[in-house]
C-alpha cells in the first residue's frame, strides 16, 4: 500500500472569474476503492484531469512510482476486440514486430536493443496477456469466443465494459474513472458494479448512488468549501454529511442570533461613543480638554470592543460555509381535459437497412402517470420517445394524441449548447426569471448566466435543458435520461418534485433508485 499525497492544490481557468481550486490537500491511499462526488461545477472532472496531467495547476501531487491512467481514453479503431484491448493495455503488437525484426538482424546491438524491449514486454505480462485479457472480459459478461469480433460490432455499453478492464491489466496504476455508467443499463451497470468491488486502486466519479454503494470503499467529497475523505460507501457518507447539515442548521439558527445581538451591540457602542463626543459641545475650554480626553479614551475602547465583535461575528459566520442548500424546485404542468393523453396500437418501427425496433406495440399514457421505459442498450427506449413526441413516423400502426396537447421534451445528450443561458432563453422563447430561478436552484452561480455554456460541465449542460423542459407548462414530458451527468444533490431535488407532482411522464431513465421512487408504471422493452 501507498499513499498519493495533494498538497496546496490550486487551479483556475483562464479568463475564469473564480478558482476552481484553492488550496486543496489530502491523502489517498492507492489500496481504495474511492468515490468522488460533488456538485455539478465543483471540479470533479477538473480534478481528475489535474491528476491525469491534462491540466497543470499550482501545488504537489505526490504519487511515487505510481502513474494515473483516466477512463475513458481513446481506443484504436478497427481490429477484434482482442486486438484493441491489448493494444490498450500496452503496445504488444508494435513490440512484437520489433522484436521479431531485431532477431533476424542478430547482430550485438540488435540483440541488446530486443532484450530491453523483451524485458518490458515481460514485464507487461505479455506472454500471457490474451488469457488475462480473456479473464477479465469474463469478468465484465463477455465470453472469450467474442471477443474475435470486431470491436466495432459491440454495443456501446460493450465496449465501455471491455474498455474499462484492460485498464485494470496496466502495472502501478491508479485509475481515475469519470462516469462509466453514462449510457450503461441496469444490467450493464450491475455488472460493471461488481467488477469494480473485487479491484482496488481507484478514483470513480458517479452519480448513481446504489452503483457507488456497491462499488467504493472510500468517499473523496468536494464540499462547498472544503475537501472531505470518508471511509465507507456514499450511503455512509451521505448519512454522516446529513446529520453535520442538520447540525449546522440548528447551529446557523443560534449563530444567527448571536451575530444579530452582536452587531446591535456594535451599534450601541458606536451610538454610546458619539454621544460622549457630542458632550464636548457648548463646554468650556477646560472642560472641553477634560472631556475631550474622556472622549478619546471611550472611542478607543469603543473601537476595540467593536474589532472583537467584527471579529466574533466573522468567526461564526465561517462556521456555515459547509451548509449545503438543495431548495425544492416544482413542475408546473397544464391539465389537459382529456384523460388518457398517449394511445398508442399496433405500432412497428425500424430504421433503414436496420432490424425492426418496435413491433405491434399498444400501450396508454393516462393524465398523471408516470411510465419509465426500461430495457438494455439498443431496445428503442430512445426512438419510442421520438416517436410519442412526433419527432419519428411509426412504419405500421398509429399514435393518438388529444388535440392541443402540449408536450414538453428532454434529449439524452446536451449536443451542441453555445451562447449564454440568458441568450438561450430568449432563443427558446422562454420566461427568464423563472428558467433563471430553476437553475438558481440547481445550483447555478448566478454570474453563469451571462457566461457561454460551451464553458460549462456536462452536468450544467443537463441542467440548463431540464431547466428549459420544466420552465414553460406542459401537459406531457417526455424525458430521455434526465439524471445524466446530474449530481446526487440534484437527483434527489428531481426525484422529490416528481413524487410531489401530478405531471405525465414517460421517461428512461437507468437509476435504479430513481425508476423505483418516480415511476409509477414501467415498460421493459
Amino acid at each position: 500500500m501507498a499513499s498519493i499525497q495533494v498538497q496546496g492544490l490550486h487551479f483556475t481557468y483562464p479568463g475564469s472569474y473564480a478558482p476552481v481550486f484553492s488550496d486543496v490537500s489530502f491523502t489517498m491511499d492507492t489500496d481504495w476503492r474511492l468515490g468522488l462526488v460533488g456538485r455539478n461545477g465543483r471540479g470533479k472532472t477538473t480534478l481528475i484531469r489535474l491528476l491525469a496531467g491534462e491540466l497543470q495547476g499550482r501545488g504537489n501531487i505526490l504519487s511515487g512510482n505510481i502513474q494515473f491512467d483516466r477512463f475513458p481514453f481513446e481506443a484504436g479503431e478497427g481490429g477484434t476486440a482482442l486486438a484493441v484491448l491489448r493494444d490498450a493495455v500496452a503496445p504488444f503488437a508494435r513490440w512484437e514486430r520489433e522484436m521479431t525484426r531485431l532477431l533476424a538482424l542478430g547482430d550485438t546491438d540488435s540483440l541488446r536493443q530486443w532484450g530491453e524491449i523483451e524485458h518490458r514486454y515481460s514485464a507487461q505480462d505479455g506472454y500471457i496477456i490474451d488469457s488475462l485479457i480473456e479473464r477479465e472480459a469474463g469478468l465484465m459478461g463477455i465470453e472469450a469466443a467474442q471477443l474475435a469480433r470486431p470491436f466495432d460490432s459491440f454495443s456501446p455499453g460493450e465496449r465501455t465494459r471491455l474498455l474499462l478492464s484492460a485498464l485494470f491489466l496496466r502495472k502501478n496504476r491508479f485509475l481515475l474513472i469519470d462516469e462509466p455508467t453514462n449510457h450503461l443499463d441496469m444490467q450493464g451497470r450491475d455488472i460493471v458494479a461488481q467488477y469494480l468491488a473485487g479491484k482496488r486502486g481507484f478514483l470513480l466519479v458517479s452519480h448513481d448512488r446504489a452503483f457507488l454503494d456497491r462499488s467504493v470503499d472510500h468517499i473523496l467529497a468536494l464540499q462547498k468549501n472544503s475537501v472531505r475523505v470518508e471511509q465507507g460507501n456514499y450511503s455512509t457518507y451521505r448519512r454522516n454529511k446529513q446529520q453535520q447539515d442538520d447540525h449546522e442548521r440548528n447551529q446557523n439558527e443560534r449563530l444567527q442570533k448571536d451575530i444579530r445581538r452582536l452587531t446591535e451591540s456594535g451599534r450601541e457602542k458606536a451610538q454610546w461613543s458619539d454621544r460622549v463626543e457630542a458632550t464636548k459641545i457648548g463646554q468650556g475650554v477646560s472642560d472641553r480638554g477634560f472631556v475631550g480626553a474622556a472622549s478619546a479614551r471611550m472611542m478607543k475602547r469603543s473601537l476595540s470592543i467593536q474589532q472583537r465583535i467584527d471579529r466574533r461575528i466573522e468567526e461564526k459566520e465561517s462556521l456555515l460555509k459547509e451548509l449545503e442548500r438543495a431548495d425544492p424546485i416544482h413542475l408546473q404542468s397544464l391539465l389537459h381535459p382529456a384523460r388518457v393523453l398517449l394511445t398508442v396500437r399496433g405500432m412497428h418501427f425500424a430504421y433503414p437497412d436496420g432490424p425492426a425496433l418496435i413491433q405491434g406495440l399498444t400501450l396508454t399514457v393516462a393524465q398523471g402517470q408516470r411510465l419509465a421505459l426500461t430495457g438494455g442498450n439498443g431496445a428503442g427506449k430512445s426512438t419510442l420517445l421520438k416517436l410519442l413526441a412526433g419527432q419519428l413516423t411509426p412504419l405500421a400502426g398509429s399514435i393518438s394524441r388529444p388535440q392541443d396537447l402540449v408536450i414538453s421534451t428532454l434529449p439524452q445528450e446536451t449536443g451542441s449548447l453555445a451562447g449564454t443561458p440568458r441568450a438561450l432563453a430568449g432563443q427558446w422563447g422562454l420566461p427568464t426569471d423563472h428558467f433563471f430561478t430553476l437553475l438558481r436552484k440547481f445550483d447555478f452561480p448566478r454570474e453563469a448566466f451571462e457566461r457561454d455554456a460551451r464553458g460549462f460541465s456536462m452536468g450544467q449542460q443537463k441542467k440548463l435543458l431540464l431547466a428549459a423542459s420544466m420552465a414553460l407548462p406542459a401537459h406531457l414530458y417526455l424525458w430521455d435520461e434526465p439524471l445524466n451527468y446530474i449530481d446526487l444533490e440534484s437527483r434527489e431535488q428531481i426525484e422529490d418534485m416528481l413524487t410531489d407532482t401530478q405531471a405525465t411522464m414517460v421517461f428512461v431513465e437507468h437509476d435504479r433508485h430513481f425508476v423505483q421512487r418516480v415511476a409509477t408504471d414501467v415498460l421493459a422493452l
